[in-house]
């Protein structure tokens, strides 16, 4: 495994030694470590119940840690709540329940902004120029919409507020091949502009593809780490992923 990401400057998330659980004594982060530079992409692959999405929820606070350390940009945030890393410049898209269906798309963005009002013009015409499709359909309803447009809705309010890290929870998931690619490019696109993205995905190869760098989860530990591409062809990585999960899908241990 190799020691993380290049370079001497201070990570923007470092999780160091994270045992973390939603229920007593039942752990399913255990002694986890990964770290995500400034500007970085970052993809985290694995098995189910490797603790992929568990891990981005410790970062977030939304998960109970026992023991270990999350900082950002140097400060131990360990355990503290999400609104507190909103403010820091941490955005968060989930899995599911990530838009307000009865509002519109400008609504759905304002709620991004509720925390600093008056950046809202700024960064609702930033969010149109990412994601023109959001100025198309600017007064429909998020329930309306196409799983690809809801999902452009989630990532762009969690851009409202000019995050200097995103943290995307599957976003490929529930969506055809050509709007997942179409999912991965806009990612691409954001990190260009400086934004560190922490992505948990499924979709292993399309996922390293896109990442400089990748971590393999198994059993709530970091079993590899390395450059995107160099995973997809690490005989080792193949080998427990692939085997990791066929055991899970027929029920093994």
């Amino acid at each position: 495994m190799s020691d993380g990401m290049p370079g001497s400057t201070t990570p923007v998330i470092e999780v160091t030694d994270v045992v973390a659980g939603y229920v007593p004594e039942v752990n399913i982060l255990n002694g986890c470590n990964l770290v995500l530079g400034a500007g970085e992409f970052v993809g985290i692959i694995g098995p189910n119940g490797a603790g992929k999405s568990t891990l981005l929820k410790a970062v977030l606070g939304l998960v109970n840690i026992r023991s270990g350390t999350v900082r950002l940009s140097g400060e131990d945030i360990t355990g503290r709540k999400p609104h507190e890393l909103v403010e820091r410049g941490v955005g968060f898209v989930p899995q599911t329940r990530n838009v307000f269906p009865s509002l519109t798309v400008t609504e759905n963005l304002e709620m991004g902004c509720f925390l600093k009002p008056a950046l809202f013009k700024e960064r609702l015409a930033y969010a149109f120029e990412l994601f023109p499709r959001l100025g198309e359909r600017a007064d429909f309803r998020a329930g309306a919409l196409s799983g690809g447009e809801r999902q452009m809705v989630a990532m762009g309010r969690a851009l409202m507020l000019n995050p200097s890290v995103l943290l995307l929870d599957e976003p490929s998931a529930g969506l055809s091949p050509a709007l997942q690619d179409q999912v991965f490019l806009q990612c691409r696109t954001i990190n260009r502009t400086g934004v560190a993205i922490l992505m948990v995905e499924q979709n292993a190869r399309r996922c390293l593809q896109v990442a400089d760098r990748g971590y393999v989860l198994d059993q709530g530990r970091d079993a590899y780490t390395g450059p995107g591409r160099a995973l997809l062809e690490d005989p080792k990585v193949i080998e427990l992923y692939l085997g990791t999960l066929a055991r899970a899908r027929t029920g093994g241990s």
